[in-house]
């Protein structure tokens, strides 16, 4: 048996709730792999589930993705070898830990050109602009679209992605101090939402509405992302950073002009093993082009766990935050 440092929740609150812990790990049964992580991604889930946002069946464990080694196979796996650099995103929670056993069908195989810093904090990000970009909506030149948060980690990478489709995109943020970043992720203009009439600016901006709004904040903009979009367009809604989204009357989409809208997530879209690897394929190439890149801004260990759900929680971290077992 091979000893694992996990960090568990057993109820939900600051974070100091994240205990770290010893656990023996059995060896990997069928259909498994034993991975040592090397580096651990952090996403804001993690914190919506700590605080119980998102309510998980207790004592639980935290954290979606990692990338490691595999150190041991259990039976009836093809494909992987031991010494395989791997990541994954969607084998439930958990990724918080040094070591942990994993379906083999939710790993991929890191090509060199990624590193495995790169995989843990670009996977689960890098995946749902994937979807959002080449599934929700495939983003054609030309494309005008507006994309909420575009300082964020998501939103970097969509702007980033989507100007290299040849699409025209347009991003908000929340503080002017984002403004830059938006910029130079891609943004044609930056559009403040703390002005009460931000749907006016954006439209006024860019002299037409968008054919798709990416809407990751939820509650506080999804009603002005519907102003946003044009007759027959897209509002993509696929987070709730204010809270959860309003209910919308479906004759609201009728009278703003036949409006579609959407609330898609990662997992569904990379549930099947085939397709899982076929979409990382795609963010892979994008990363070894440098379209998707990574500015990691602080590091935390997995004995500092506490540390860097507060330094997200109070945005104190300008970059990705990267957990090391």
């Amino acid at each position: 048996m091979v000893k694992s440092r996990v960090v568990e929740l057993t109820e939900v609150g600051v974070p100091d709730v994240m205990k770290l812990v010893d656990r023996q790990l059995p060896p990997p049964a069928a259909g498994e792999a034993l991975i040592r992580h090397t580096a651990i991604g952090f996403n804001f889930i993690d914190i919506y589930q700590r605080k119980g946002m998102y309510p998980l069946p207790m004592p639980t464990g935290l954290g979606f993705e990692a990338a490691g080694v595999i150190e041991a196979l259990g039976p009836d796996v093809s494909g992987h070898k031991v010494g395989d650099r791997v990541a994954y995103m969607n084998a439930g929670v958990g990724a918080y830990a040094s070591h942990r056993n994993v379906p083999a069908d939710k790993l991929v195989t890191l090509p060199d050109a990624v590193s495995d810093e790169m995989a843990a904090t670009l996977l689960f990000k890098g995946m749902t602009a994937q979807y959002l970009l080449r599934r929700t909506h495939r983003v054609e030149p030309g494309d005008v679209l507006l994309v909420h948060s575009a300082a964020g980690g998501v939103g970097q990478i969509l702007a980033r992605w989507a100007t290299d489709l040849g699409a025209v995109v347009y991003g908000t943020t929340g503080s002017p101090q984002k403004r830059e970043t938006a910029l130079a992720a891609g943004c044609r203009e930056v559009i403040d939402l703390n002005d009460p009439e931000w749907p006016a600016a954006f439209v006024a901006a860019a002299g037409e509405k968008a054919r798709v709004v990416y809407d990751a904040i939820g509650k506080d903009t999804l009603l002005g992302s519907l102003d946003c979009a044009r007759p027959f367009g897209l509002v993509v809604s696929y987070g709730a950073a204010s809270g959860k989204a309003p209910a919308i009357d479906p004759e609201i989409l009728n009278k703003k002009g036949c409006l579609f809208l959407t609330r898609p997530s990662v997992f569904p879209h990379n549930a099947d093993p085939a397709t899982f690897r076929a979409n990382a394929a795609e963010l892979f190439d994008a990363i070894a082009r440098g379209v998707v890149q990574v500015d990691i801004g602080a590091r935390f260990s997995l004995d500092d766990i506490a540390l860097a759900h507060g330094a997200a929680e109070e945005r104190t971290v300008k970059g990705a935050i990267l957990i090391t077992p």
